[in-house]
């Protein structure tokens, strides 16, 4: 049995899935697009999700991903999405795997739409709209801009516009309000009102968003949400709480011990910088019970891991190794025991994309 391992508990995954299904299909009447890049797109669980069917659309902000799940999402009847603008040099891969792509730039819209031409398609995609948080999308004060890609995209045969979306918190950690979400309803509703057209998705943000169901507050008009962290760990990226009905241990990550011994608590000689050009801060503990794992940050993301074990302390760590502070648990540990960590989102990130940690499934 090797380590450093990611334990993925599907069932626990598929209630976490259920949970949010039922926040935003059945109580927010939104259509529910599953993100599946939190966890590198595994083939175990975007098997499950594509079996779901609480599931409209299955979501990846990578090509290659989607590639690796278009015939499975397919075949159940799920709608491949791919979140990130397309790049000039995949648009090929994206009309050949991709039902739906959001886009923002025409110059690439005009590409989709001569390779889906090349090969008898039409190809959806979502015009992303930027309410302030200022990642990817047409500003929305940018009126003339907005009806001028929807005027020229209009006259494309291969390219339906189907819909308009809007990317919160992410870049600039703008939070999800009705105010500014009731903004991307009143531009859908100008388009169809100036253009004569229905669009079909109307996509008001990721798992940021989903906590303004419950209370009431998101708009009418939004009918689509975008849910991976959600799913994935039972958060509200908002406000980081816990949705009910999920829980956030369906991702565990095991690492063996590979050292353990008393050292002092603070370096001996002059503090330089470490390993990633940081000058490192210690506070004198005095002698502590030091226990290294074998992983590192090239593996995972040491603030968005929790020790199972709430007497164990991270104290830090290099490319491959991380130190542990065991000085205080009641478990006598040796070398060669699991530690056991829940993740964040960088964490789960980070090392569920190593090739160097293992994957196990509770089904």
């Amino acid at each position: 049995m090797m380590y450093p391992k990611l334990i993925i508990n599907l069932k626990k995954l598929e209630d976490n899935l259920n949970a949010c299904a039922t926040i935003t299909k059945d109580h927010g009447k939104c259509s529910l697009m599953i993100v599946t890049k939190g966890l590198c797109a595994d083939k175990e669980m975007v098997k499950m999700v594509a079996e779901n069917p609480n599931v409209d659309f299955i979501a990846d902000s990578r090509v290659k991903n989607i590639a690796g799940f278009a015939d499975t999402a397919r075949a159940n009847g799920k709608k491949t999405v791919l979140l990130r603008i397309p790049m000039h040099c995949e648009v090929a891969e994206v009309v050949k795997y991709v039902d739906l792509s959001f886009n923002s730039e025409l110059s690439t819209i005009r590409l989709l739409n001569e390779e889906a031409a090349k090969v008898g398609k039409v190809h959806d995609i979502l015009l992303m709209i930027d309410l302030g948080d200022l990642r990817e999308g047409i500003f929305f004060q940018n009126q003339e801009l907005i009806y001028e890609a929807v005027e020229e995209i209009l006259k494309m045969e291969n390219v339906n516009l189907y819909g308009i979306g809007v990317n919160l918190t992410c870049y600039g950690a703008i939070i999800p309000k009705n105010e500014n979400l009731s903004q991307l309803v009143a531009i859908a509703r100008d388009l169809e009102a100036k253009y004569g057209i229905k669009l079909e998705m109307v996509s008001g943000g990721n798992s940021s968003s989903i906590y303004l169901v419950d209370k009431g507050e998101l708009p009418e008009g939004i009918n689509n949400l975008r849910l991976g962290e959600s799913f994935l760990l039972g958060n509200d990226t908002a406000y980081e709480t816990k949705l009910p009905g999920t829980v956030s241990d369906g991702l565990i990550l095991q690492a063996q011990i590979i050292e353990l011994k008393e050292k002092p608590s603070l370096p001996i000689g002059e503090v330089g910088v470490d390993a990633f050009g940081e000058k490192p801060y210690y506070e004198d503990r005095g002698i502590m019970k030091r226990a290294i794992i074998g992983i590192g940050k090239q593996d995972t993301d040491l603030g968005s891991m929790t020790p199972c074990d709430p007497q164990v302390e991270i104290m830090g760590g290099s490319s491959d190794h991380i130190i542990l502070d065991v000085t205080h648990c009641d478990r006598e540990y040796k070398v060669g025991d699991i530690v056991e960590f829940e993740l964040g989102y960088g964490g789960m990130l980070k090392t569920a994309t190593s090739p160097y940690v293992e994957k196990d499934y509770i089904k």
